[in-house]
């Protein structure tokens, strides 16, 4: 699987060149819009071609699939270009800015008979995959509630256009939020309905919102209560599921490491929940590949991108509103 970079980002450098790499795959080339990055991240990765002309990189007759990780207000022309040259396409969250454009994406990349693929980590790690089969396994009863804690301190050289550039798709609600929406949907194997939200900027961000709080109604009647930020540089991440028959309580699982902690307690006691160590992005990669050629289907498809966003798009209409909000997903 020969696979091309549009998006010469760290998130690249640092989890998914080895992980394409790891799942067996070959990054024939990259993609940037500053000549020099382009040329220089190639020969710091070790990627044969470097070019800032998108039109180059996709001409390729032998490059099967892209990896999208540039700023979100550009997904949406370049996976459109990358379906129109027939490559699969295996996009960063958010897929766009809008619902709208996401379903568009996802519906052209149907009807060319192209895997399409979001890059939700979180349903790939082991911790979580452990979770959701404990609750489908019925441990813990019927979910009446779910407490997220996605509270971080976003490092230094991450911050840059997430915290001051709200037309490149910059805030925590489109970088972290979209996280939670796709990992509650995992976990319930249900779409929020409405939700009520607040943000604010508590000093890191310029121009967009830096924390975020927010409560969503399930289908089931379960609430989900959800806490995201950027600001908070000593607390632990958890995911937390309460219900009839039992409750689960896991630490530092909202990561892109195979790390944490799990517990659940029901009326036996209270006991440790196992879970494999794996690396996150070789599994999504794995599943990615094993899609192409027509077993399965990506750990996070095209509708789970379209799903999460349409989640993310109702708590940043919410908390500008301070009504509660229905989700539009968009008809898909």
């Amino acid at each position: 699987m020969r696979w091309g970079l549009i998006g010469a980002s760290s998130i690249a450098a640092n989890h998914m060149i080895g992980a394409i790499r790891g799942a067996g795959g070959e990054i024939a080339s990259v993609h940037s819009s500053s000549p020099a990055r382009a040329e220089t991240y190639a020969a710091e990765q070790g990627i044969p071609f470097g070019t800032s002309d998108l039109d180059a990189l996709l001409a390729q007759d032998d490059l099967d699939a892209v990896y999208i990780s540039t700023t979100n207000e550009k997904h949406f022309a370049q996976a459109m270009a990358a379906i129109a040259a027939g490559k699969h396409v295996l996009c960063e969250k958010p897929l766009a800015m809008t619902v709208a454009d996401a379903v568009t994406m996802v519906r052209a990349a149907e009807a060319a008979g192209l895997v399409f693929g979001t890059n939700h980590h979180l349903r790939n790690a082991g911790s979580h995959i452990a979770i959701r089969d404990a609750v489908r396994a019925g441990r813990i009863g019927d979910v009446l509630s779910v407490r997220v804690f996605h509270a971080v301190y976003l490092p230094p050289f991450l911050q840059g256009w997430r915290i001051d550039n709200p037309a490149a798709g910059g805030g925590v609600i489109p970088d972290i939020v979209v996280h939670d929406a796709d990992t509650v949907r995992f976990h319930l194997g249900e779409d929020p309905v409405d939700v009520v939200a607040i943000d604010g900027a508590s000093g890191m961000g310029q121009g967009v919102e830096d924390s975020c709080m927010s409560v969503w109604s399930m289908p089931s009647g379960a609430m989900v209560m959800a806490h995201e930020s950027f600001t908070h540089a000593y607390a632990e991440s958890g995911f937390e599921l309460h219900g009839t028959k039992g409750s689960i309580v896991a630490r530092n699982v909202m990561t892109q490491r195979p790390v944490g902690q799990i517990t659940i307690k029901t009326e036996a006691g209270t006991e440790t929940l196992p879970f494999a160590d794996h690396n996150l992005y070789i599994r999504s990669l794995d599943q990615f590949h094993a899609a192409i050629k027509g077993d399965g289907r990506p750990s996070a498809d095209g509708i789970d991108g379209i799903k999460s966003l349409a989640v993310a798009a109702a708590v940043a209409k919410a908390a500008k509103t301070g009504q509660r909000t229905g989700v539009d997903y968009g008809g898909v």
